[in-house]
């Protein structure tokens, strides 16, 4: 029997869980376990053919692709089906469905967004990165780039938000108030081992509100921390990054040297 009380993150992280069946006089817009399922988060974008009987759902949870199954009892199982071999067989209908679209959205999001340019206007490569100005892992990624934004290839867009530290949202008010914001930003890391820019001394309204902005637009992104990196390939699709990259991963996010 599926907990009632148990949490969209649940979902998403359990590979595979049982729904409840319930009776189906409890009709409505979606079979009951559905609904169920909906109740506790999980957000339904559609409805996809699939063979052996059952009735297959794409959805989204915490920011993720979900699929879910209906059995021909009402029951729901959310996961992924395996074909023979133990290889993924949705999963092309779900970049379709939830990825795609996801992503689109995410990136008009991004786009309409506040945030400071670091690099050249015609990089062919735009990368946008939640940033606090405290985060040393910001710094990093930052350090990481210089190559790539020295050389025009790459453009980084700071969304910044102020969460780490109490002075976060007043060196974040000193870098968007600045009459440079990127000189302020760049400022920032040079003497980020030295502290960093100085504070504001205060933090004016619409700075407060372009960090809740962000930092909301951040969340719902699918990132509880920074670095939070966005990128989109060549080919459209929109990939995220959960901090600081590692290893070939860097190369993955900031593209060919």
């Amino acid at each position: 029997m599926f907990a009632l009380r148990m949490r969209i993150s649940s979902i998403a992280a359990i590979p595979l869980v049982l729904a409840a069946g319930y009776s189906q006089a409890q009709t409505g817009a979606r079979p009951p376990a559905i609904q169920a399922l909906e109740a506790q988060g999980l957000t339904i974008v559609g409805e996809f053919d699939v063979e052996g009987g059952l009735r297959a759902f794409a959805g989204t949870a915490e920011d993720r692709p979900i699929a879910v199954y209906l059995t021909s009892d009402g029951n729901a199982i959310v996961g992924t089906r395996l074909d023979a071999n133990g290889k993924p067989i949705d999963q092309m209908k779900l970049r379709d469905l939830v990825e795609k679209p996801m992503g689109e959205k995410t990136w008009s999001q991004l786009e309409s967004a506040t945030w400071v340019q670091d690099g050249k206007p015609d990089a062919p490569r735009i990368i946008y990165t939640f940033s606090d100005a405290n985060c040393p892992y910001c710094h990093q990624f930052w350090e990481a780039a210089r190559p790539w934004v020295d050389a025009g290839k790459v453009q980084l867009r700071h969304l910044l938000v102020g969460v780490i530290r109490a002075d976060s949202p007043a060196k974040a008010a000193a870098i968007l108030g600045a009459p440079d914001p990127t000189a302020a930003l760049i400022e920032n890391e040079h003497k980020f081992d030295q502290g960093g820019i100085k504070p504001a001394d205060s933090v004016p309204d619409a700075v407060l509100q372009t960090l809740e902005d962000n930092h909301m637009l951040m969340l719902s992104s699918g990132f509880r921390g920074t670095p939070g990196i966005v990128v989109r390939e060549s080919d459209g699709s929109v990939k995220k990054f959960r901090g600081m990259p590692q290893g070939a991963q860097l190369a993955e996010v900031l593209g060919p040297r």
